[in-house]
């Protein structure tokens, strides 16, 4: 059974290729479809509510076409890698072009950012988002929520300042991807130990959320069908998580 279904998808492959033939290009995209559900939600942990996961989903759905147009089966490279790609692309792509975190949710930022300094300063140590919403008198799922949802859109702000300052037109060189220069190997270095620090500090569950959405690759979902959780659930103890690192992390730098 597994081998004609590879002898089919190579069939559609073929006539995709040599004819752009419509049914099997509804075939692949089928077929491959899953890879945009899969990398929409991974990518939608942590993003704001009014990010609508059907626009993310209509991004990677664009990747994906993308991906089928451009490839070319005669190379050393699987479909589904070459895909993920484009469809992760996409749709940071599309989120980078976008100002989805809307001005309320920068403000709300500040006062939580404020806070955390204020009360960090008073208890000369890390607080928790229960002290942070107590103060604030907002619960802790607000607190953690927002925090992420600002860490999130920063990543996507370096990334795109990268990208302009690599082509502002001032200077153009041949960058070797391969070379690690001496104080980007200690940064990196100093960086994966006080992460390493950050990962321990958590409890058992936070670590394993972690570990099988970050290593294992799995969807919250099936990470809550191992752990017996809900998803929801597996989100909470997520966004727990990352709140928990970004505070580490940022007291260290």
């Amino acid at each position: 059974m597994a081998q004609l279904a590879r002898d089919d998808e190579a069939v559609q492959w073929k006539k995709w290729v040599e004819s752009k033939d419509r049914e099997a290009g509804d075939f692949l995209a089928r077929k491959y479809m899953p890879l945009v559900s899969y990398h929409v939600q991974r990518i939608s942990v942590g993003l704001p509510k009014s990010v609508s996961r059907d626009d993310l989903r209509s991004l990677g759905m664009m990747g994906l076409f993308n991906a089928l147009e451009r490839f070319e089966p005669d190379r050393d490279l699987k479909f589904d890698t070459y895909a993920s790609f484009r469809i992760r692309g996409t749709i940071l792509d599309g989120l980078r072009k976008e100002d989805w975190l809307p001005r309320s949710a920068r403000e709300k930022t500040k006062k939580i950012e404020h806070a955390i300094e204020r009360l960090e300063q008073e208890q000369m140590r890390n607080v928790s988002p229960e002290e942070v919403a107590a103060t604030l008198g907002i619960s802790p799922e607000e607190v953690i929520s927002t925090m992420n949802e600002n860490f999130f859109a920063n990543i996507i702000s370096v990334e795109d300042q990268m990208d302009h300052d690599e082509h502002d037109g001032k200077s153009y060189h041949i960058k070797d991807e391969k070379a690690i220069l001496p104080d980007e190997h200690v940064i990196h270095e100093e960086v994966l130990e006080d992460l390493g620090r950050g990962i321990s500090q958590l409890n058992k569950n936070e670590q394993l959320v972690l570990q099988l959405f970050y290593k294992e690759e799995l969807t919250l979902t099936e990470i809550g069908h191992v752990m017996e959780l809900s998803t929801s659930r597996i989100s909470q103890i997520h966004s727990k998580a990352i709140f928990k690192l970004r505070n580490t992390l940022n007291s260290i730098m």
